[in-house]
């Protein structure tokens, strides 16, 4: 581009500049020029067009927006006591999800509201500038679709999770709650949503109710995702792919002819390794999916049970520690990876003509973000263009 950009913004002297843009790569001494909600201009220091404002990283790096593709953040309570316990030897299981459930029946609208606004900032502040959000801990047609009514104030990436677990008073007749999930819950869920997921676990619903319930969901135009392979093998990731699902996510035990299925079709194999951690679980295998062809994203699965955890700097130290990812591999699936998951070209990427989410780390490299685990190193962020912190 050339020409001066007069109402734009200059992130200039940038030491390392990570685009996730094959044609750009990383480039050191770089500069971005921001102008309204979109990247305007990437190329070196020297070359950068003059602009109305201007920000001196000092040498600092710059890295695309974390993308959180998996929380859940429309919930009330406290499950302190059941982490207790689970570090005592107490293992996990699904079952932990009903205390949540029952919490957040009881809370009003405001309460909600406040805690869905409280981890949206305090995710931001950290870097994420791209967030998932799902319903499934009301489990009744009116706060399923609350839930997503409420947390549509504070993303746009919404997700109906009806199907997390079956809901307490349906615990003696699934195949009804299936139905109520297919049936007036989806009517009133689906035109708040953009995707459908489901918990197919056992302790919550098999491969062919989950089949039933995101074929219902897709005939209303919700697009699929798919809670896989989380806690045993099971039929999560060959319906994922079967189905087209965008992501299957936590993918943690796999067979061959899953790894096979992910690496041949178009399903991102999103990985949750704050779950593993907080459940003193096996991680998943990040090295056998990468190695076979699999497009593989890191999230933080936030939620009050598995993975209290906001923090994609954690994860991705978590994936590089444990889970036989680089740094680069890491940081990758963290913003671009992200963007697969949801399906986005927008975002998770610096490139003219992006969205403008970028974040100004007080390190010199995106390594450190695995090299300095639990340091804070967010020192700028810009969402669509506005600088947030």
């Amino acid at each position: 581009m050339n020409g001066d950009l007069p109402m734009a913004t200059a992130i200039t002297n940038i030491g390392s500049l990570l685009t996730n843009d094959p044609s750009l790569g990383t480039i050191e001494n770089a500069a971005v020029v921001i102008d309204g909600e979109f990247i305007a201009w990437v190329g070196p220091t020297a070359h950068a067009p003059a602009s109305d404002d201007h920000v001196d990283a000092d040498g600092r790096a710059v890295i695309p927006g974390f993308v959180d593709s998996h929380a859940h953040l429309v919930f009330a309570g406290d499950r302190t006591a059941e982490f207790t316990a689970r570090m005592s030897g107490r293992p996990y299981s699904a079952g932990g999800i009903r205390s949540t459930v029952a919490a957040t029946r009881a809370a009003t609208d405001a309460e909600l509201d406040a805690n869905v606004a409280r981890y949206v900032a305090e995710a931001l502040r950290q870097g994420t500038t791209t967030i998932e959000c799902k319903s499934g801990y009301g489990l009744t047609v009116e706060d399923e679709a609350r839930a997503l009514r409420i947390a549509a104030a504070h993303t746009e990436e919404l997700t109906y999770l009806g199907a997390h677990i079956v809901a307490p008073e349906y615990a003696d007749d699934p195949a009804a709650y299936v139905d109520l999930v297919t049936g007036p819950m989806l009517d009133a869920c689906a035109p708040h949503a953009r995707w459908a997921d489901v918990f197919c676990e056992d302790g919550a619903f098999d491969g062919d109710q989950a089949r039933a319930i995101l074929r219902a969901a897709t005939g209303r135009g919700l697009m699929p995702r798919i809670h896989a392979n989380q806690l045993s093998y099971g039929p999560g990731i060959q319906l994922a792919v079967e189905l087209g699902a965008a992501a299957a996510d936590h993918c943690t035990h796999l067979a061959d002819a899953d790894v096979d299925a992910l690496a041949q079709g178009d399903t991102v194999a999103t990985l949750l390794p704050g779950a593993e951690f907080s459940t003193r679980a096996r991680y998943p295998d990040a090295r056998r999916l990468l190695d076979a062809g699999v497009t593989v994203a890191l999230s933080t699965d936030c939620n009050p049970g598995s993975s209290f955890t906001s923090s994609m700097h954690f994860c991705i130290a978590l994936a590089v520690r444990e889970m036989g990812m680089t740094p680069d591999e890491a940081v990758w699936s963290a913003t671009a990876g992200g963007a697969a998951a949801l399906r986005r070209t927008d975002v998770g990427r610096i490139t003219s003509g992006a969205r403008a989410d970028i974040v100004l780390l007080d390190a010199p490299s995106h390594v450190h973000l695995a090299y300095r685990p639990g340091v804070p190193l967010v020192a700028a962020v810009w969402r669509a263009g506005q600088r947030r912190i």
